[in-house]
């Protein structure tokens, strides 16, 4: 890569990131006044005992109203004979009627949004509900149901982001991370002039008087967050993405003011979608689309299928795209483990602008994004609070340091286990289309590894900060090297982080890059090697997440450790001064002979200096090193 190419990339990759750094901060902050202002904000339905298996989804929508009227029909399949069950609904939705079996049966609506029903009988079979409400939605989540303005002419615009608790803020639903529906059918009515984007296979528009409405199809298990709309008066535009599997449509819903700025990064999408089609498993919804569309939030959401994205970056495009893998084929089994969602989206992001790019792009990213981790001393990837959403969608935390686990996994593993563990979680038949939990990726790693991993995992995953590292070198006559690695962790809810430990050494024109598998503090190596030691590099590939490492000759070191050297001694012309443990410079430096003469009397500038006896005789002479709190005498001899 020329240098031009080189920094124009760095200036992409700097701005994007502090872009989404700030952007998102602001977000979560928006986000955790709201949320903490709102109770119970993460209770939900007991709703255990039955299985959705598919929903039919009636919206009315005007975009320059903020406002939702509609029915939704709920298919389920009780787990035991049950005589009622429970709903998420926000108490702010009017639920009009009930209807079981085309008649209105009893309901109520419980603190806590949940919606309770009750049934004439006892139900063992699969069976449905239809709920019809209206009502404005609160002013929860992210912004769950949002109506706003766009572009010169202040075109209204209505969108849903339901993660992770926002669902019931707009549709009566089983909001849960335990089960998905089977399958769904959305048909959104909406004013003319305007189209209505939602996940799935667009099927037909149906002409309603004046208004139209949008059927949208969807044909794969689906987590209720995951399920969205969004209304305005869109420009679309498809094109086609070449999968293993053959052609599948792109689909891309924008703003009109927007619709020439979308198309920068188009074929740079089209090469993602590829690349993760190829590298991970298939796209599991190629029989239907893939597509985004434009809403007026920061950053972006992962509905399945349909993406709703703030803006056209590459690296936003990516990062939702590769969700698709990570968080809807297979969805968190908790907001504990929210990383198996974003640290893979980070991290595919990462690793496929490497690809378009170059390799210096994830040199860049790795540098940045483990500053970034290593700000702060604590923190862990798992979530200790569900309650809090900035802790869920901690960017530093869930985010950052999540995708950098996943980047020492690989590097423990190497590409070709790593990559296999991966396919064989997104495969696994209980998985795939489910929920996972951290300890089931764990367990694919570890057989592909044939190792466990669970020190790893209680180390960096449910630990907190981060390891330094000292390291000491020293090679004898024969060209044996020693190498002891010592370790220091920023949170002492981690004694020590295992972690394999990768050297590079050169000199003499020559070198070598060794790997230490380093598994207690203080552990000792050494090796033989065909040339002479000069230059010691700790982790030169940034594989391990760490700061303020040190790589120390071994003699020097131990130097390092007295409070004062004095070298050589005895002397023939000059001898060498370290003072060690002064926090400021020494304030005078005096000589003297055995009478008590004052020879010599000076200020130092740094904390290694000299001292010439090159016009003296020979004999014994005192050295006195004074500063403010602290002196020191040592006896010189000058013999030659």
């Amino acid at each position: 890569m020329n240098m031009k190419n080189f920094f124009f990339i760095l200036l992409i990759f700097i701005t994007h990131y502090l872009w989404a750094q700030s952007s998102f901060s602001s977000l979560v902050e928006n986000e955790k006044k709201t949320f903490l202002s709102s109770q119970n904000a993460s209770s939900c339905a007991i709703s255990d005992n039955y299985d959705v298996k598919y929903y039919r989804c009636y919206w009315n929508i005007n975009p320059a109203i903020n406002f939702i009227s509609g029915n939704i029909t709920t298919y389920f399949k009780p787990q035991s004979p049950i005589d009622s069950l429970q709903m998420d609904a926000s108490i702010s939705l009017s639920i009009d009627s009930v209807l079981y079996h085309n008649s209105k049966i009893v309901f109520s609506q419980l603190t806590g949004d949940i919606l309770q029903i009750h049934f004439p009988n006892t139900i063992n079979l699969l069976d449905s509900i239809s709920v019809f409400y209206h009502g404005v939605p609160p002013p929860s989540g992210f912004g769950s149901f949002m109506q706003k303005t766009h572009g010169p002419n202040n075109d209204p615009v209505i969108w849903t982001l339901s993660e992770p608790y926002g669902a019931r803020d707009w549709w009566p639903c089983k909001m849960t991370l335990t089960d998905k529906a089977d399958s769904i059918d959305t048909y959104i009515t909406i004013p003319p002039g305007n189209k209505a984007a939602s996940n799935g296979l667009l099927k037909e528009i149906i002409p309603q008087g004046s208004n139209f409405t949008y059927h949208w199809k969807h044909r794969h298990p689906i987590a209720a967050y995951l399920i969205a709309q969004a209304v305005t008066n869109y420009t679309s535009y498809t094109d086609t993405a070449q999968l293993q599997n053959g052609p599948m449509p792109v689909l891309y819903y924008v703003y009109p003011e927007d619709s020439a700025n979308s198309r920068t990064t188009d074929k740079q999408l089209l090469k993602v979608i590829h690349y993760y089609d190829s590298l991970f498993v298939p796209y599991s919804f190629a029989d239907e689309k893939y597509g985004h569309a434009e809403f007026g939030w920061g950053g972006g959401m992962e509905h399945q299928t349909m993406s709703f994205v703030g803006g056209f970056p590459i690296d936003l495009l990516a990062h939702e795209l590769a969700h698709q893998w990570f968080g809807d084929r297979i969805t968190c089994g908790t907001w504990r483990d929210i990383w198996l969602n974003e640290g893979f989206a980070v991290y595919c992001t990462a690793i496929s602008l490497t690809k378009l790019f170059g390799e210096q792009y994830f040199t860049n990213w790795k540098y940045l994004t483990s500053s970034n981790i290593t700000s702060v001393s604590n923190g862990s990837v798992y979530v200790d609070d569900t309650t809090s959403v900035a802790r869920v969608f901690d960017n530093r935390l869930t985010y950052n340091k999540g995708s950098y686990l996943l980047h020492m996994l690989r590097c423990m593993l190497g590409d070709s286990l790593f990559f296999t563990g991966i396919r064989n979680y997104l495969n696994d038949p209980t998985l795939a289309f489910a929920f996972a939990k951290t300890n089931m990726l764990q367990q694919h790693l570890e057989n592909v590894y044939g190792k466990s991993l669970n020190n790893f995992f209680q180390e960096w995953f449910y630990g907190q900060g981060f390891p330094s590292y000292l390291v000491l070198y020293n090679q004898d006559a024969n060209k044996q090297l020693k190498i002891t690695i010592s370790q220091s962790t920023s949170d002492n809810s981690v004694s020590f982080f295992e972690m394999p430990v990768p050297i590079e050494l050169k000199g003499q024109g020559k070198d070598t890059f060794i790997v230490f598998d380093y598994t207690s503090p203080g552990q000792v190596f050494y090796t033989n090697l065909n040339f002479k030691v000069d230059s010691v590099f700790f982790d030169p590939n940034l594989n391990i997440l760490s700061l303020n490492n040190k790589v120390m000759n071994e003699y020097a070191y131990l130097r390092s450790l007295q409070s004062l050297v004095v070298y050589p001694n005895p002397t023939s012309d000059v001898v060498n001064i370290e003072v060690n443990d002064f926090s400021n410079f020494p304030r005078s430096v005096e000589l003297y002979n055995v009478l008590g003469q004052k020879l010599l009397d000076f200020t130092p500038a740094e904390h290694e200096f000299s001292v010439s006896l090159t016009n003296l005789a020979n004999g014994t002479y005192y050295l006195k090193i004074i500063s403010d709190d602290k002196v020191y005498t040592q006896k010189i001899i000058k013999d030659k």
